[in-house]
């Protein structure tokens, strides 16, 4: 299963398709820094999720993709190519939310159904 941590209004900003690349002229600092490594490492900025193993189980992606943001989107498969950013991180050029097949959210007010009707979401607290 791989995971990737998004804030909810992000995810109406840019349904249904993430791409690093919508969102370059709000990054600063250090994660500009990541993305010119990653453009010189790959020729891209991929959309980066956590892969859960034995070693790094799903709680563990979900607890982290939470400090990246309120709603995280399970996903069982990757489009290729698909790159191992580190040993528990991988990326892919653009990842469509609608294959997701599993949300967690701790917006209770996230019209989840509206945009994914064939996914249940799973409310959090993420206090």
């Amino acid at each position: 299963m791989f995971f990737h941590g998004i804030n909810w209004e992000y995810v109406l900003q840019v349904y249904p398709i993430l791409s690093p690349r919508r969102g370059v002229s709000r990054k600063r600092g250090d994660q500009l820094e990541d993305r010119q490594h990653l453009l010189e490492r790959f020729g891209l900025e991929p959309v980066h999720l956590l892969e859960a193993s034995h070693a790094y189980p799903a709680h563990r992606c979900l607890g982290e993709c939470l400090a990246f943001g309120d709603t995280v989107f399970a996903f069982q498969n990757l489009p290729d190519p698909l790159w191992q950013l580190s040993s528990h991180e991988v990326g892919v050029k653009v990842l469509d939310l609608r294959t997701c097949c599993r949300i967690y959210t701790a917006r209770t007010d996230a019209d989840v159904a509206r945009w994914f009707p064939n996914v249940v979401p799973t409310f959090i607290d993420d206090r």
